[in-house]
Formats: C-alpha cells, structure tokens, sequence
C-alpha cells in the first residue's frame, strides 16, 4: 500500500464525506443546483447516503481492499451520472463540479489498482 494510495483515498473519502453532509445540511449551494436540474426531492437524503456510503467505503478499502475498489467504482459510477444530470438540465457551465468530486474517486481506484 503505498503512501499516495492512501492520501489521496483519505482525501477522497473527505471530500465525498463533505458532499454527502452539504446534502443531509441542505446547503443552498446544493439546494439550488438540484431543484434547477429537476432532481426530486424525495430523491436527496438517497444522494446523501450514496455519497456517505462511497466515503466509507473508501476508507474501509484500506483494510478491505475489495471494499475500496466497489466503492471507488460506485462513486464514479454516482458522479457520472451527476455530471448526465447537469448536461439533460442543459446547465454546462455546472459540469466541472461533478467531475471535480469524482477525480479522487477515480485516482484513488488507479492507485489502489497498480499497488
């Protein structure tokens, strides 16, 4: 297990943990964004607990490494389809901000796979 495997896996887990909580806090930088991407809100405490699953999950990957790879795989599976959201919704200037919170998902899967 290498030193960059687990900081960017712990940085991952942190900040998809902090995505998870703005959700569950009902923070009006998430708020917004969904109600004007048309996501019911019915559907949000599930996003948050997607979010706050994957978060764990990387983090138990460190001792369970099957663990840590669905949940790497999960989480770019969830932001992908976040970042389809924002494209039906035709808001591209939101784009980035999905892929952003996939990024160390994504690289901590690449990391996690070449150890």
């Amino acid at each position: 297990m290498s030193v960059a495997y687990v900081v960017v896996t712990v940085f991952a887990a942190l900040n998809t943990g902090f995505s998870a909580y703005s959700v569950f806090a009902k923070a009006s930088y998430v708020v917004e964004p969904l109600t004007q991407y048309g996501v019911p809100r019915s559907w949000w405490i599930w996003l948050g607990i997607a979010k706050a699953a994957g978060a764990v999950g990387l983090l138990v990957g460190l001792a369970v490494p099957a663990l840590g790879y669905a949940a790497a795989i999960g989480l770019i599976l969830y932001f992908l389809g976040a970042v389809l959201t924002v494209l039906r919704a035709r808001v591209y200037k939101n784009v980035v901000f999905p892929l952003i919170y996939m990024a160390p998902s994504a690289a901590s899967l690449v990391l996690a796979l070449a150890a």
